[in-house]
């Protein structure tokens, strides 16, 4: 559709375009004649001419005087406006066109040497229009050559070569030939050349020709071939003709390190969950390293480029300056000198402008949305506490100030509590090694040598590899199910009246324990499945003896059912297998195990021995229980051993 504001446009395109166009006035005694200067004047083709005609001429044969052609001139413009308004909507509405071959058309170019008249006829690219031989002798009139041998020119036009062909002789007047001279501007850099026209009989300039003269005149550096070859084609007289530039000088890029972790600790990362909300808790404030991680890389400084002035002047250039690399506390560099690698596993970041890995993280205040969730690579100390809802994890220890709400905490080496670990029915706390705090709460612990508290654990599913003591003015285990390898301590164990039941398991490894009980349910569940699909399996198996024509429906789901029977049979197979090893290892353990109260033992407690439970029936006294022939016998208090003393460093306390 046309608009009013498609057509304004349109006439203001039109308008800078008529004011950029360059034309000439041309009068001679016939239009062709006019055409023909006009082409030269343009350096183009007559058929690529438009014009105007200024002034029509006469013969002077019924006019009273005769009256020259006068016409102004200037270089055809191929598409129409409508065309090119349209061909611009088009392509804004389509985006970006692949890259086309450009429509030119092929040119006649004439050459007049000293020996002779040459004729070079280019081919056109893209739906350019191609020369014809009217175009080639349009173009020969217009050097004023009416001589030609006209079956070399039809040749010419034909094989488009390119190249200059002799087509006619020529009177050659040495003295007319064209006037050169060279200025040599913007400190050496430029050349340009300007040229007077030849006069009759003179010879065009030849590639060679300027090329030598420029020489002789001290251009020697950044001759543009290209640009000359066009001069020698159609020569630009009268005016400042750039033939050459010099090289500027190229200074260095300096050094600098290519870092491959963020190097401002400010930013933060929030990461956004599967249903497109953004978890405020993971911040990704922390950058995890591994030993032997790449960190930064020195991009070495380049060495200057050297320049040339027109004149072969040499031009110096600065080389790029060099840093050193920013190595700080356990880093190193690599075999090629330039890249930083972290010497150990930790968090990197950047401490007065050097890479540095920390294999400490210190956490001042509360893990909080301030911090987010903590994932380190090695030691986290948190100064305050841990509050609801959030995750602390761990390559090395954990060592809390304060205390420990709803929250998970998971490392592989120990875990230190200055307070409490009240996880309200859904805290979490993992260690591979052990665990301290002064008291535990409705949490499930689970760590991989012992657990010690001095006021005690209530309520609480607690696993120990190797011990769970309680030492302290309160410490008591109250309520929950608490299972260690060997040995389950404290002052009192369970409550009066026995609201909560507590459970003391010990002589078996829990964590193996554990499993077990996981396989078991596992292969209870694969052997329900198995018994479904072997008996839908049966039944299509027997429909199939049965029909001579068989469903490809029924097909199907038969080849599923068989597929899946094969694969629960497997699974039951070696869930069996890893049941007998456990039950083997469970077997061949040779800790006994203990459960010892210090002061009292209420009733309603289960002691579980290995596979041994008894029940207190009547409250106890500094009582230490053990496994003898099969029994749960109830023997006579057994203090603490050197466990007890046992600190978070691993080393024993004086």
């Amino acid at each position: 559709m046309v608009t009013l504001d498609r057509i304004r446009r349109e006439m203001q395109r039109l308008y800078e375009e008529d004011k950029a166009r360059v034309f000439v006035e041309v009068s001679a005694g016939s239009l062709e004649e006019a055409l023909a200067g006009a082409a030269v004047e343009l350096g183009v083709s007559v058929r690529n001419i438009d014009y105007e005609v200024l002034q029509k001429g006469t013969k002077g044969f019924f006019a009273l005087s005769k009256k020259d052609w006068k016409i102004r001139a200037y270089q055809a413009v191929k598409k129409t406006a409508a065309g090119t308004a349209a061909a611009e909507e088009e392509n804004a509405a389509a985006g970006p066109a692949e890259e086309k071959i450009p429509d030119t058309d092929g040119a006649a170019f004439v050459f007049l040497g000293t020996d002779g008249v040459y004729l070079k006829v280019t081919p056109p690219s893209g739906n350019g229009s191609v020369v014809s031989v009217k175009d080639a002798k349009a173009a020969l009139r217009a050097r004023g050559i009416t001589n030609a041998d006209e079956e070399k020119v039809r040749d010419a036009v034909e094989a488009q070569a390119s190249s200059y062909v002799r087509v006619a002789p020529y009177d050659y007047n040495p003295a007319n030939n064209p006037l050169m001279s060279v200025d040599i501007t913007d400190q050496e850099m430029k050349a340009w050349l300007f040229v007077l026209p030849p006069g009759p009989g003179g010879a065009d300039l030849s590639a060679s020709m300027i090329i030598a003269f420029l020489q002789n005149n001290r251009v020697v550096e950044g001759i543009d071939e290209a640009r000359i070859n066009a001069f020698v084609d159609t020569p630009v007289y009268k005016e400042p003709y750039l033939v050459a530039e010099g090289t500027a000088p190229k200074d260095g890029d300096n050094a600098y390190i290519q870092y491959n972790f963020e190097v401002d600790r400010d930013k933060i990362s929030l990461k956004e969950t599967s249903g497109g909300k953004v978890d405020f808790k993971e911040l990704n404030r922390i950058q995890n390293v591994v030993e032997g991680q790449p960190l930064a890389k020195k991009i070495e400084a380049q060495r200057g480029r050297g320049g040339k002035t027109v004149t072969g002047k040499y031009l110096e250039a600065k080389n790029g300056k060099d840093i050193p690399v920013p190595l700080g506390k356990n880093t190193r560099l690599a075999d090629d000198g330039l890249t930083v690698l972290a010497a150990l596993n930790g968090q990197v970041l950047m401490l007065n402008n050097k890479i540095n890995v920390e294999p400490v993280l210190n956490i001042e205040g509360d893990v909080s949305l301030k911090t987010g969730n903590i994932m380190f690579l090695g030691t986290v100390f948190i100064n305050g506490s841990v509050e609801d809802g959030f995750t602390v994890k761990a390559t090395g220890n954990i060592e809390v100030h304060g205390s420990v709400g709803k929250s998970v905490l998971d490392a592989e080496g120990d875990i230190v509590v200055g307070q409490g670990i009240m996880g309200k029915g859904g805290g979490v706390v993992h260690a591979g090694k052990s665990i301290w705090a002064r008291f535990i709460e409705n949490t499930k612990v689970d760590a991989g040598e012992f657990v010690i508290v001095s006021d005690g654990i209530i309520n609480s599913q607690v696993s120990a590899n190797r011990k769970i003591l309680c030492q302290g003015k309160r410490a008591a285990i109250i309520g929950g199910t608490l299972s260690a390898a060997e040995e389950i301590h404290a002052k009192t164990l369970g409550s009066l009246g026995g609201g909560s039941e507590t459970v003391l398991n010990v002589g078996f490894d829990p964590r193996s324990k554990e499993r077990l009980d996981e396989l078991s349910a596992d292969k209870a569940s694969a052997e329900k499945e198995l018994a479904e699909v072997q008996l839908n399996y049966n039944t299509l198996a027997t429909q199939k003896k049965q029909k001579a024509e068989f469903p490809e429906e029924k097909e199907q789901n038969l080849k599923k059912f068989g597929e899946r029977k094969y694969t629960l049979q497997n699974e039951i197979e070696e869930i069996n297998m890893e049941i007998t090893r456990i039950q083997d290892y469970l077997s061949s353990l040779k800790m006994r195990g203990k459960v010892s109260a210090s002061v009292k033992v209420f009733a309603g407690v289960k002691i579980v021995i290995r596979d041994v439970v008894e029940e207190i029936r009547t409250d106890c006294k500094a009582t230490t229980f053990f496994l003898e022939n099969g029994l749960v016998r109830y023997g006579k208090y057994q203090g603490p051993d050197e466990d007890m003393k046992r600190t978070p460093s691993g080393y024993i306390s004086n």
